[in-house]
This record gives C-alpha cells, structure tokens and sequence, in this order.
C-alpha cells in the first residue's frame, strides 16, 4: 500500500474541500412565473435586472467562494424598485405561486398608473368613481396596498422590448371604460408576459 499522507494529498487535489464546505447557497426562491431570489448581501431596495445579466452574475458568484456573503463591489446593469414600484413586486410576491392572482394584482397597478398620470380625458369626468370603486374593491379582493409617492407603480422595462408610447395612445384612444379596461389589461398582460421572460427580481433578506 502508498504512503497514507501522499494519497490524502493527491485526493485534496482532486476533490476540492474547501468548495465543499463553501457551497453555493441555492438563492432562488420562485421560478416561475417571476424568478425571484435573495439578494445574498445587505440590499436597501429591490433590485430587477435582465435574466440574461443575472444568469452572467450567478455564474460568476458560484466561482467565486464566500464572496456571496459580501456586498458585490459592482452589480451589472438594473433597476432599484422603490416607492410605487416596490409596493407592487410586494404584492406580486405575496402570490408567487399563483399566477393568476399574479395578473390581477398586475392589471390592478395598470389601473392605478392609468389613475395617476389621467391620461385618458374620461378619467376627468364623473366616471372617474367608478375606476375609484373598481380600484377599491380590487385591492380589497387581493389585500394588496401600495405605499409612499406614486410616481410610478407599473414595472420599467426596456423601450426595446414594449413602446410606452403606443400603449398610453391606445390609452387615450379609448372612447368607453370598457374600452379602457379591455386596453389596460391587453397591455398590462404583456407587460406581465416580459417581465417574465426577460428579468429577474432580487429581494432583500428579510422577504422569505
């Protein structure tokens, strides 16, 4: 038989220990229809970014052992979701697992945003109540809240993927609330659509 000491050397250069006893931690937390993951460092907002540099930004963490315990010193390119937009990817997450519910809290912010910025004239008549009432009773159906300015409640995506200006024409074209409705929930379905395809969602530690 070899020397007992030269064999456990030879097996240390084989089997890397250390990367045993560092293993990657699995950060994902739903799949689909949003990917969502723990952020694995100290995150003051939640963080969207492209799937396609989250997947690069996962590889490159996976090599790097212990360092998901610390801050990245530079994340790729993202958007940090505060306010409005927050209190939305909140109520998203809360029905991660149910994709239907997923899109009617995603229609509901559609109405919301239509809401704030008043972009089609029958929001500046009487009819304006009932997108109030709907609004209320939607957010009471799904117990869903948004909090702080809201500048913006819809999720940004890149202009490549979906023209904002074509959905807000669509929006100011439409002459019924039918209509309205029918076009915020046609535009907010596709927006649901990319931000399933195209990113990915960090959140901070404490959401579980």
């Amino acid at each position: 038989m070899g020397n007992p000491g030269v064999l456990k050397k030879g097996m240390a250069k084989i089997i890397d220990i250390r990367s045993r006893s560092e293993k990657w931690p699995d950060t994902r937390i739903a799949s689909t229809p949003l990917e969502f993951r723990r952020a694995g460092w100290e995150l003051s907002s939640f963080i969207q970014m492209l799937r396609s540099d989250s997947e690069e930004f996962e590889r490159k963490r996976r090599h790097m052992p212990g360092a998901w315990r610390t801050e990245p010193g530079q994340l790729p390119p993202h958007f940090s979701l505060r306010n409005g937009t927050a209190s939305t990817l909140r109520a998203l997450f809360l029905y991660r697992d149910r994709e239907e519910r997923m899109r009617e809290v995603y229609f509901l912010a559609g109405l919301i945003d239509c809401m704030i910025n008043q972009i089609n004239p029958i929001l500046r008549t009487a009819l304006v109540r009932d997108m109030y009432k709907k609004i209320f009773l939607m957010k009471k159906d799904l117990g869903v809240a948004w909090h702080g300015p809201l500048k913006r409640v819809l999720l940004p995506v890149d202009p490549l993927l979906f023209s904002q200006q074509e959905y807000q024409g669509a929006l100011r074209a439409s002459g019924s609330l039918k209509e309205l409705y029918d076009v915020i929930r046609k535009g907010t379905g596709e927006l649901f659509d990319l931000l399933s395809s195209k990113y990915v969602f960090y959140l901070p530690g404490t959401m579980r």
